[in-house]
């Protein structure tokens, strides 16, 4: 399971109704790719469409999906947002990371 905090949940419904995407029916596709300093990194986008092998979850309002390779990664993870001068913007807090970039936006296990 995925979780999205508060902060999350209205800052995704913003940028999502902002990018044409209804926050009711489409998804937030949330994955791992290569790349970054610390070998994994983060990949975040809006869909309107899955694929069978696609995880589907729902959390606070906010329907996510995962490819099957990704959630492994991503099992446990909090998606945070911290805005303000000081935010970091979307912050994966994923309990299997092992080490992360100080940017946090790359990780390795």
């Amino acid at each position: 399971m995925i979780k999205v905090s508060q902060e999350a949940k209205v800052k995704l419904g913003h940028l999502m109704a902002e990018e044409g995407f209804d926050s009711q029916k489409d998804f937030v596709r949330v994955g791992v790719k290569s790349g970054g300093c610390s070998g994994l990194s983060y990949d975040l986008n809006f869909d309107q469409t899955r694929v069978e092998e696609d995880k589907v979850f729902e959390d606070n309002g906010i329907q996510l999906i995962v490819d099957k390779k990704s959630f492994l990664y991503l099992l446990g993870t909090t998606l945070e947002y911290s805005g303000g001068l000081n935010g970091k913007g979307f912050v994966f807090n994923n309990p299997n990371a092992q080490r992360t970039c100080g940017c946090g936006e790359s990780f390795s296990l």
